[in-house]
């Protein structure tokens, strides 16, 4: 027996953890601090939303995907819309694809924020989880004024968005912009690039090569923190992003260096969290007046895709990484 195999330690991680956002379970096999394998287990939290979908028209399925996700309800929404929209042929009004935007990155920052917090929290520093999550109420407030519920604000239709944004909002949403950058952001930014405790934690932990992260297919801040300049809305000039400045935001931008880390994939986040900012900002200053749905009426989209064949897909960028969503319906 190799004499090193009498050092290695097992540590189970779920699948129940305050560390972990859903049921899942891994066994870590430690030699000292450095991780020799890790077991994972997944399938704790199977719902067959696939099947399910199968067995729904295309309406009921819209409130269906919401609920794959509580933190980016909005992206799996959207994703989804997106994919019927490109098989049955519907052109998506251009004020509606801004409004799209508009909760896209609202629900980018208060992903980004809980997140930060968790880590925060996961590492001892809970000063770190306070900050962020009493910043988060502000970007969750605006949701649930906007979309009527702070989880599942159900703002997609196939087709266009289900309500405009009216004055009052667009007001909250500049006030909420103006808070942020001046009383959040300077503190987030300073805790996590500068706070000496935030790097002893994160930084040389967990680290993802460049060539690693391509291999895996890593996606989202963890890809990006890797130093792999890849994100759907500006790769793929999704929707009207390509008109709100949107791009890959790697670490080397803050730090001047990539090494793959937790603490880079944290500055990520950081460096998103601005961004989500300007985005909200451009996309007030140029969002045109018109239509926000497709069809006059809403049971019109009924009449559409059920003459509709062929298949779609949808895809987004989430705070956490890419969508994909592919939809297919038959003749008959």
């Amino acid at each position: 027996m190799n004499e090193r195999l009498e050092y290695w330690v097992k540590i189970p991680v779920g699948p129940i953890h305050p560390a972990l956002e859903e049921p899942e379970k891994f066994i870590i096999t430690l030699d000292g601090e450095r991780i020799i394998n890790v077991d994972v287990k997944l399938g704790y939290n199977l719902r067959g939303i696939e099947w399910i979908a199968m067995r729904r028209n295309w309406i009921q399925v819209l409130y269906l995907v919401e609920r794959i996700c509580g933190i980016c309800s909005f992206s799996h929404n959207h994703t989804y819309s997106r994919a019927v929209e490109e098989m049955a042929g519907i052109e998506v009004p251009e004020r509606a694809e801004y409004i799209r935007a508009i909760f896209g990155e609202l629900e980018r920052v208060h992903s980004h924020l809980l997140n930060l917090g968790v880590a925060g929290h996961a590492i001892g520093y809970d000063t770190v989880l306070h900050l962020t999550w009493l910043a988060r109420e502000r970007v969750m407030d605006i949701l649930e004024a906007m979309g009527g519920n702070r989880v599942n604000y159900a703002i997609n239709m196939i087709g266009g968005v289900r309500r405009d944004l009216e004055e009052k909002h667009r007001r909250m949403l500049l006030d909420m912009v103006k808070y942020y950058r001046e009383e959040v952001m300077p503190k987030i930014e300073e805790i996590f690039l500068y706070d000496p405790t935030i790097e002893a934690r994160l930084r040389d932990a967990g680290v993802i090569p460049k060539r690693i992260a391509i291999e895996y297919s890593a996606q989202g801040p963890t890809a990006r923190g890797s130093g792999v300049k890849k994100d759907v809305r500006y790769n793929e000039k999704l929707g009207v992003y390509p008109d709100l400045g949107v791009k890959p935001i790697t670490p080397k931008e803050f730090t001047g260096v990539i090494k793959g880390d937790v603490f880079d994939r944290m500055v990520v986040r950081v460096g998103e969290l601005w961004q989500s900012l300007d985005i909200i900002e451009h996309a007030l200053d140029q969002m045109p007046e018109g239509k926000i749905k497709a069809f006059a009426k809403d049971n019109m989209v009924i009449f559409k895709l059920k003459k509709a064949e062929g298949e779609g897909i949808g895809r987004y960028e989430a705070p956490r990484g890419e969508l994909l969503h592919y939809v297919r319906a038959e003749k008959g």
